[in-house]
């Protein structure tokens, strides 16, 4: 029977790399994995910092168990160039830091200790995707994600392939490829069993082969009183794989949905009926540490998706990402597009056959995942290349023909070989470029972009981000029309039924090349910021979730007489899903219904109040004295929400807020804690720059510098265990707020 254990810890790190040392132990730095190569600052820094070679290295012991048996170790994902010796002895190497790659160890062991050694390079390799050009994100160096110890018997189990039919009927069917590796070559003769079960682990059906080859294929049918995988509830069944052989027993698991997906050219259908995407671009880098983050940071970005942003899919730009963040996804009903690496750059032949691997990698890893609805075969924003892309469509059809294909382009009438035609859509912002004649356009229509005469599949991939970067403390009037921006493209997609939805770039800031950004290495294309503490432009996908879901109402404004342009508060957009929304100002009292006239597609438009509704006299203009404001969302007819707004925002409380009240103490659990400087009505201050201190007592970590500045109001930073359990107190403290303390403990071990 095979044993999977974690391998990340009590690694020895140090700099460089060179082959003739790769068999002797080096000296460094004892690290556990995830692990970033170099810690980087928050912003301006040298991003070449990191773009050379790495040395990890441990120490695995023989152990009784490994006689006669398959001894390998997993890698999840390596940034970027690895290559893995054993005693000095070169094993494998791989060359893409997204996918995982196996390194096989066995008749290599020798009594005694045995000297792991693996080089990673992260320089920006032309050969591998998706370098050679420049890409607008950092791929940081190191082992950023899981390494395990695998154990199995001679003749194993590789993979297996989940496969639904009919279900829709209420007879479904599933069909289970198995893979068997049977690296020795070994003669053998063997029976495979698949056992599926309910969440609940209850037998439901199960099906028998016999095998003395590499696969076999086995299928259960006539599966009554089944749920379906959907958005709103999605329920997982898990497929059991059992192997007997002649050599040994084996058992892999792997949870699936019943649900069908489909882009037509009449929008998407999610399980047959229409549903409208509304989604978001995710990069997988968080502040200091770039890419190396583990479970509970990676379910948390998933979590504040689809609960905070009431998201129902992401796009995995540019890149596939973190097993633990797509585990989440299904479990939680987050729809994903998930891509191949690459921005822009197609390179030379070899180049190009890594990127057709990186196609095989990603689809063999993910199939079984419900929530992946389309795969992404192109490399973001590039040129045609008809050959390329033939066969990486044709590989991704052979692979997986349940799935649609997508190639997400910026350049109009591309030549259309994917199932799907999605496309980057800047074009609202070009209505201020020189020339232009073109008015304020939210999205082209689907023929001028396609270059087709007829409809096909169509989905808005990106938009927004770069035409408009936004900043969480900049001026109330841009970051109003970085909501406007988001609310049209939006509405747009809502009122065009061929368009599937609209992917919106992006959920949070990022760091990136000096080629991009605002010159400080930050991007400022998130509706969040780094920290993922929400812009004023989050609460417009927040806000169309249904009330029942949550009651959103957010006024864009910080409620000033003087932050605006002129003066005032108006044109004041309130985002909500409230039927209407009533502002008290001092003795006046207005209620006001959604803007229909100006966003009449979006399931909920916002409260957009102007001078139709307040004269210049009845808010008073620049000399007259501000009032206290009181907003209220009505449901029919009834208060629902109330948020009060002062005249004279004073700084009062020091808020410290973490995301879990626990962490586990193995494999560099984490828990990201946010800070706000609040007034006397608990608002945030928006404009308030002071720094704080962080003492961190306990078995746990600061991630970054110990003193952080707010910006916009707030600031943030993750703690991680050191695998010891016990009490952590946080103490925040601000020279004119005071100490704010938060007490977290970390227990047991995470569970996988």
């Amino acid at each position: 029977m095979r044993s999977v254990t974690s391998f990340n810890d009590s690694w020895i790190f140090s700099e460089g790399f060179a082959a003739a040392e790769a068999g002797k132990p080096l000296a460094g730095t004892t690290v556990s994995l995830p692990h970033n190569a170099v810690e980087l600052p928050f912003n301006y820094f040298d991003e070449t910092s990191y773009q050379r070679a790495f040395s990890y290295q441990k120490v695995l012991p023989w152990r009784a168990e490994f006689a006669e048996r398959e001894v390998s170790l997993v890698f999840d994902a390596a940034m970027a160039d690895a290559v893995v010796y054993l005693n000095g002895e070169k094993i494998i190497a791989h060359r893409d830091g997204y996918t995982p790659f196996e390194a096989r160890l066995t008749g290599k062991l020798r009594q005694g200790d045995n000297l792991i050694t693996v080089k990673i390079d992260g320089s920006e390799n032309p050969e591998i995707p998706p370098f050679g050009g420049r890409i607008d994100y950092l791929t940081y160096a190191g082992i950023y994600r899981d390494v395990w110890l695998k154990i199995t018997d001679p003749v194993s189990i590789a993979n297996i392939k989940i496969e639904t039919r009919d279900v829709l009927s209420d007879a479904k069917s599933v069909t289970v490829g198995c893979d068997l590796a049977n690296p020795q070559g070994l003669s053998f003769s063997g029976t495979v069993t698949a056992l599926l079960r309910d969440a609940e682990g209850e037998l439901l059906a199960e099906a028998v082969g016999e095998s003395g080859g590499e696969s076999v294929t086995l299928e259960m049918s006539g599966l009554t009183g089944l749920s379906l995988w959907d958005v709103d509830n999605p329920v997982l069944y898990q497929v059991e794989v059992q192997l007997r052989t002649d050599h040994g027993r084996d058992l892999l698991s792997s949870r699936f949905g019943f649900r069908t997906a489909e882009f037509t050219t009449e929008g998407f259908r999610l399980n047959g009926r229409p549903l409208k995407i509304r989604g978001l671009n995710r990069h997988q880098s968080f502040p200091y540490v770039g890419y190396a983050m583990g479970q509970s940071a990676q379910e948390r970005d998933a979590e504040i998706l689809k609960s905070a942003l009431h998201c129902n899919l992401v796009r995995t730009s540019h890149y596939p990402q973190s097993k633990w963040f797509l585990d989440h996804c299904d479990r939680i009903g987050l729809l994903v597009f998930e891509e191949i690496p690459g921005w822009q750059h197609i390179g030379g032949e070899a180049w190009k056959e890594e990127a057709i691997q990186n196609v095989r990698r990603m689809i063999e890893r993910d199939w079984n995942h419900p929530s992946i609805v389309i795969w992404g075969v192109r490399i973001n924003e590039s040129q045609d290349s008809h050959d390329f892309y033939v066969e990486t469509n044709r590989l991704a059809r052979e692979l997986d023909p349940t799935r649609q294909t997508g190639g997400v382009r910026y350049i109009t009438d591309s030549e259309f070989l994917e199932d799907v035609y999605t496309m980057n859509d800047f074009i609202l912002g070009n209505e201020e470029l020189p020339g232009s004649n073109r008015p304020r356009t939210a999205l082209r229509p689907q023929e001028e972009c396609t270059g087709l005469s007829r409809k096909v599949p169509y989905l808005i991939t990106e938009f927004g981000g770069h035409m408009y970067p936004t900043k969480i403390y900049d001026q109330e009037q841009r970051q109003a029309e970085h909501v406007r921006r988001h609310l049209e493209v939006l509405n747009a997609a809502h009122g065009s039924p061929s368009t599937s939805g609209a992917i919106g770039w992006c959920m949070f800031d990022y760091n990136t090349h000096k080629d991009f950004g605002s010159g400080d290495r930050i991007c400022y294309h998130g509706v969040m910021d780094m920290f993922r503490e929400p812009k004023f432009a989050a609460y417009v996908y927040a806000s169309q979730c249904d009330p029942s879901e949550a009651v959103v109402m957010k006024p864009v404004t910080f409620w000033a007489r003087g932050e605006r342009n002129i003066g005032g508060v108006l044109p004041l957009i309130v985002l909500t899903n409230c039927d209407e929304i009533e502002l008290r100002y001092g003795s006046l009292t207005k209620r006001v219904g959604p803007d229909r006239q100006n966003f009449p597609h979006l399931p909920h438009a916002p409260v957009v109040i102007d001078h139709r509704h307040f004269t210049k006299d009845e808010l008073g203009v620049w000399g007259m004295k501000w009032e206290d404001a009181a907003f209220t969302g009505f449901i029919a007819g009834k208060p629902v929400v109330t948020l009060h707004m002062v005249a004279d925002p004073v700084p009062t409380t020091l808020e410290v807020e973490a995301d879990s009240e626990t962490l586990h103490a193995e494999d560099r659990d984490s828990v990201r804690v946010i800070v706000r400087a609040l007034d006397q009505v608990g608002n945030i201050l928006p404009f308030l720059n002071d720094a704080v201190d962080i003492a961190v007592e306990g078995p746990a970590r600061l991630i970054g510098p110990d003193r952080i500045v707010f910006q916009g109001g707030s600031t943030g930073f993750w703690l991680e265990s050191t695998g010891k359990t016990g009490e952590v107190v946080v103490t925040v403290t601000s020279a004119r707020l005071g100490s704010a303390k938060l007490e977290l403990s970390v227990a047991g071990a995470a569970s996988a």
